[in-house]
């Protein structure tokens, strides 16, 4: 009962939008609003029209969806990884970002998309350049909570460690970055999102598959409840990735006392 009663609290407010979703658009009759389970049939013969050797899976899921999370998975880390390693050099130093400050606040401020067109010229038309945009996007987030949280180590472990003349490796391994994880996972829970929004709008112009790519095409034939299965399916995509970021994060964070009491709660 506890489990229906959990199931019951996360989800009663999404099927209640749900059901008068579909209420209204069948009410409206509107072809550009297609009613939730026209977009659940339609989604079914495009995703899940494969033969049985691919599990039923259509061509669709492998040469778009794929595409497209395997664009989002090649930015977000490469940003994580640029983005944690220099934050963390930036971080360590007590005048870097006096320095660079001004200039990360001017470039951050420039929005990824209106970049796309440099991009595409600078990289063609392809993978690069889409996950160039995402790395271009995402990387900001990430790397400014990683400064924040190597500059918010507790003094007493600084003091320790230069008592105990703890090797630099082992001071930023053992000590900075799990002291800076609570507040670099919360740099990478931003940009995982603006990676979706960033894939999309890459895929949007200068591509020849992805969802954002799917979308724009079917736009284009006025297939609009195969334009619709792909916006339903960017949502489903986000919330996939945010609760396998969580998971990972409480997994990683189960030391701290206040990821204990969730738990334990």
């Amino acid at each position: 009962m506890s489990q229906v009663r959990g199931f019951l609290h996360r989800w009663v407010v999404f099927v209640g939008a749900v059901l008068v979703w579909e209420l209204v658009t069948r009410l409206a009759s509107s072809p550009f609003f297609p009613p939730p389970s026209e977009i659940v049939a339609t989604a079914a013969v495009k995703w899940f029209s494969g033969p049985a050797s691919s599990l039923f899976l259509s061509d669709v899921v492998f040469s778009d969806l794929l595409a497209s999370i395997g664009r989002i998975a090649a930015g977000w880390l490469i940003a994580v990884v640029v983005g944690v390693g220099i934050g963390t050099a930036l971080g360590r130093s007590r005048t870097a970002m006096d320095y660079f400050g001004p200039l990360f606040a001017f470039v951050r401020a420039i929005p990824p998309p209106v970049l796309v067109p440099v991009f595409m010229v600078l990289l063609g038309i392809g993978t690069s350049m889409q996950i160039t945009v995402i790395v271009f996007g995402v990387v900001w987030p990430i790397l400014l909570n990683t400064v924040d949280g190597v500059r918010s180590v507790d003094q007493v472990k600084v003091d320790t460690a230069r008592s105990f003349r703890i090797p630099p490796v082992q001071w930023v391994f053992g000590v900075v970055l799990p002291a800076a994880m609570p507040k670099i996972f919360a740099g990478l829970r931003v940009s995982l999102s603006l990676a979706l929004v960033l894939m999309v709008v890459s895929e949007l112009v200068g591509s020849t598959n992805g969802i954002g790519y799917q979308l724009v095409n079917s736009q284009q034939q006025f297939d609009l409840p195969g334009m619709w299965t792909g916006i339903v399916l960017l949502g489903v995509l986000g919330y996939a990735l945010n609760t396998v970021l969580l998971a990972v994060e409480r997994k990683v964070l189960n030391w701290q006392p206040s990821q204990t009491a969730k738990v334990g709660g």
